[in-house]
């Protein structure tokens, strides 16, 4: 993989890492959480989310260890969930709007690879640098929802499945400590069993979107 191929990934990545966080402090506004927008992370501006380690050394490491799986992470936008209108309901929406943007940047995607399709004569030289921009962009978002719907602390899926546990079940839960469970995560994500389950449910979102299989 060139510099240059790992550049454009490392730019998309954080592109939608962005859109991810944001849209946790968008919902979480609407929801009655200013914490985010006080503090000036509701935009779009890279300075404020780009974590150095996990949005540009990690994923730029995986590309070039050529890892099935491209992981990272933008800087969490801060929430208090003591000013949600309905805990119980509201962490688990606040949560889904991360994932739900990406599946969403991910379908756009989709559909700008099968409307460039449909013109012949656009299809070649910028046409398919087009389309293979769209196609970076919705194979890293397709991931980033994936893996971002799996239940494990601080994952946003750990969070969603918080609805359907008792309060006490819930806290305990989201305590475990975080660091552990992103280094087993890690190596789950690196070894073939866990690729081996996840490709074809991410080959089956590329596929679904854009017509053509990852």
């Amino acid at each position: 993989m060139t510099l240059l191929t790992v550049f454009i990934y490392v730019v998309v990545f954080i592109f939608s890492a962005i859109i991810h966080e944001v849209s946790h402090g968008y919902v979480a506004h609407l929801r009655g959480d200013n914490t985010a927008k006080l503090m000036g992370r509701i935009t779009l501006n890279p300075l404020s989310h780009i974590e150095l380690f996990g949005s540009i050394l990690l994923p730029a490491v995986l590309l070039f260890l050529k890892s099935p799986i491209l992981f990272g992470w933008a800087k969490p936008v801060p929430i208090d969930s003591r000013n949600f209108k309905n805990l119980k309901l509201d962490i688990p929406l606040v949560s889904l709007a991360g994932p739900s943007a990406n599946l969403l940047l991910a379908l756009v995607s989709g559909l700008g690879i099968r409307l460039i399709g449909m013109f012949s004569n656009f299809e070649v030289g910028f046409g398919a640098s087009i389309q293979s921009f769209l196609y970076i962009m919705l194979v890293i978002n397709v991931i980033l929802t994936i893996i971002n719907l799996m239940p494990i602390p601080p994952l946003d899926g750990s969070k969603v499945v918080t609805y359907f546990m008792p309060r006490d079940v819930a806290e305990k839960y989201m305590n475990l400590n975080s660091f552990i469970c992103l280094i087993a995560l890690l190596l789950l994500l690196s070894s073939g069993v866990v690729w081996t389950l996840l490709h074809p449910v991410i080959n089956f979102f590329v596929v679904t979107f854009s017509g053509i299989p990852y």
